[in-house]
């Protein structure tokens, strides 16, 4: 049975290395892409399915979950990606605009998707839901004086990735006895648009630990915080 799965901003960075990733290792990765032309775009030479999905928009993502329903019967994996920020600053520097335009992005769209996807994951065997966050997003890297992460602030971004931490909790204490797990990935400082390509990591490393917990057996953890050399504090 082919395992399916559905990265959502899957059309560039992260996300589309993580589809070519999940593709090299026989799974059908549907690239989720607000725009249909950049959709077909990323999705052609890869051989793989697209979808448009944008998570901002509620009618878009029903309209995903019922056509994967329609083509699949179900689905195995979802991959939480799509995520916008805003340049750094002091916190009283941000407007409430701002943070709102990142929420709807990095918080409400991805309770948007899993609660649309969530019907379609409980038909799967061994679901799993991997949410992608950031280091920044750790309450215990905040507040470590001595990490290179204490003077980035970013109120929008990290906040919103905290939120999205305890949003995987949620999820997993919900799921706790069934065969879905949910856990949340740091893929590190990536080159990629988010940051103007000032990252140290390519997108496939980026994307490894990414696939690494989608593809987790039966064995591994839930509700886990983790990145490449480990896992991170809440």
């Amino acid at each position: 049975m082919t395992t399916i799965a559905l990265i959502t901003g899957a059309t560039r960075g992260i996300g589309h290395a993580t589809a070519k990733l999940l593709a090299e290792n026989g799974v059908t990765a549907i690239l989720g892409a607000r725009d249909p032309v950049r959709g077909e775009e990323a999705a052609g030479p890869l051989g793989l399915p697209y979808v448009r999905l944008d998570v901002t928009e509620p009618d878009s993502v029903r309209a995903a979950a019922a056509w994967i329903g329609r083509e699949h019967g179900r689905l195995d994996i979802l991959i939480n990606n799509a995520g916008i920020t805003v340049p750094d600053g002091p916190p009283s520097g941000t407007t409430a605009e701002e943070a709102r335009r990142v929420y709807e992005t990095n918080v409400f769209g991805v309770i948007e998707v899993t609660n649309a996807m969530l019907p379609l994951l409980r038909r799967s065997p061994a679901g799993r839901i991997v949410n992608v966050s950031s280091e920044r997003g750790s309450l215990g890297r905040a507040l470590d004086l001595g990490h290179p992460l204490w003077p980035m602030l970013n109120l929008a971004y990290t906040s919103a990735k905290a939120a999205l931490n305890m949003i995987t909790i949620a999820y997993a204490k919900e799921l706790w006895n069934t065969p879905i797990k949910v856990n949340a990935v740091d893929p590190g400082w990536v080159r990629t648009d988010i940051n103007d390509n000032a990252g140290t990591k390519s997108p496939e490393e980026g994307a490894a630990p990414i696939v690494d917990m989608a593809l987790l057996g039966s064995d591994g953890p839930t509700a886990a915080f983790v990145q490449h050399e480990g896992p991170l504090p809440w």
